[in-house]
């Protein structure tokens, strides 16, 4: 019984933990984030609004010629994707989860940004369904050196 007790003690705890970490996430300062966007590109405005029901101020700026923004910003042609955003001095390239970014504000790691490269189903902005695919959020860094910064499985 008394190992019943302890396992019941430990997963209250866990759970309380994770639920103060999640909520700390949703609690941060609104952060303004700027978009730059092709105006022809749907999955995008998906995206911005993700950003939205996360705390994020989306100043929108559509325009036709997004490849300049990734070059003046150092995003690698490698980790592209269909839009890039401007936070708190990081580039924001493709559709990265709201909480890998303020991962990244809270962390303040030495990078250019984050990208998750290509456009992988299930992404925010790219839901079709219950489908997933496997994805990574990449860091970037002026050394040009990638990492994870996070992973997300498929199903």
């Amino acid at each position: 019984m008394n190992k019943v007790k302890m396992l019941l003690v430990f997963l209250l705890l866990a759970f309380n933990l994770v639920g103060q970490a999640e909520e700390q996430l949703k609690t941060m300062e609104p952060v303004v984030i700027e978009v730059y966007r092709s105006p022809s590109c749907g999955c995008c405005s998906k995206w911005l609004g993700h950003l939205k029901e996360n705390q994020f101020i989306v100043k929108d700026h559509v325009t036709d010629d997004v490849k300049t923004i990734k070059d003046k910003y150092g995003v690698p042609e490698k980790l592209e994707s269909c839009h890039t955003a401007l936070v708190n001095g990081y580039v924001i390239e493709g559709h990265v989860p709201a909480s890998d970014i303020k991962k990244l504000l809270k962390l303040k790691p030495a990078v250019i940004g984050i990208s998750v490269p290509g456009m992988p189903v299930g992404t925010p902005g790219m839901d079709m369904g219950g489908r997933k695919d496997a994805y990574k959020v990449i860091s970037f860094d002026k050394d040009k050196q990638n990492k994870v910064f996070s992973r997300y499985e498929g199903n």
